[in-house]
């Protein structure tokens, strides 16, 4: 069966766990190089570079970025180009969300400023900083296609994520403006937004992770996407199948949005 994705390459941030870790050996096994960045540690990033190697037997690369930092992006996408020689799609899926407890679950006046800061610097500063290279590099190869992860939170007003709803409504739009930006150009951009992902943040902590959990617990919502439930909608957006589709905005959250 033809890969898809034979001889491209992508970059994917936040690509050492969950919803990034499962889109990159998603990408792999469809034949494309992958770059895994994450802000952990490049150890950590090797490390799972090396898993998608051995395991599909394309090329990878590990490294480390704060997409906080534009010295830290600027290598990324350098590492990325030197590599691969162009980058076909970049996934930028870093971000930090209200797992509860390293960003709280709160009322609007309780949320700190350093809070506040953190989510605006990771979830929106971090992307645009990301699209800034990602698109200097595609416009001089003349194509290339950006997804990026923002979350059910940015579409509509929820009580509790006082910086992090803001955050990704503030991407959702990043997103349409650079699509705006890219017309004509043979670039696209566009937006996927998880609802609760298993194996990510506030799922984990109300639910368990995954493998802990009791598939009989009735509490646990049948609709909750798995990391690799979105992967599956990354790639659908960046292949052939979605020539046309660019300043989208693609719910994946098993219609919890809806009910």
């Amino acid at each position: 069966m033809e890969k898809r994705f034979t001889g491209k390459s992508v970059i994917i941030t936040g690509g050492a766990s969950g919803i990034g870790k499962a889109t990159a050996f998603a990408f792999a096994k469809e034949g494309a190089n992958v770059l895994i960045a994450t802000s952990s540690s490049e150890d950590k990033a090797r490390a799972v570079a090396e898993e998608i190697r051995n395991t599909y037997g394309v090329i990878t690369a590990g490294v480390r970025c704060d997409v906080r930092n534009e010295a830290d992006v600027k290598t990324m996408v350098a590492k990325a180009t030197e590599c691969f020689g162009t980058i076909d799609f970049a996934f930028n899926n870093a971000g930090v969300g209200p797992d509860g407890v390293t960003i709280p679950i709160a009322p609007l006046c309780e949320v700190t400023e350093k809070d506040w800061d953190w989510v605006m610097d990771v979830d929106l500063k971090g992307v645009f900083l990301c699209m800034k290279h990602e698109l200097k590099q595609m416009e001089k190869q003349g194509n290339g296609c950006i997804i990026n992860t923002a979350s059910t939170a940015g579409m509509k007003p929820m009580a509790n994520l006082g910086a992090y709803s803001p955050a990704k409504a503030g991407l959702i739009h990043l997103t349409k403006a650079a699509a705006v930006e890219c017309f004509g150009k043979n670039i696209r951009c566009n937006v996927v937004c998880p609802g609760p992902t298993l194996g990510t943040g506030m799922a984990d902590r109300l639910f368990g992770k995954p493998g802990e959990q009791d598939p009989n617990n009735p509490s646990l919502p049948p609709q909750f996407c798995k990391p690799e439930d979105i992967a599956t909608v990354v790639l659908w957006l960046c292949s052939d199948a979605c020539a046309k589709v660019t300043g989208n905005v693609v719910t994946a959250d098993g219609g919890l949005d809806v009910i």
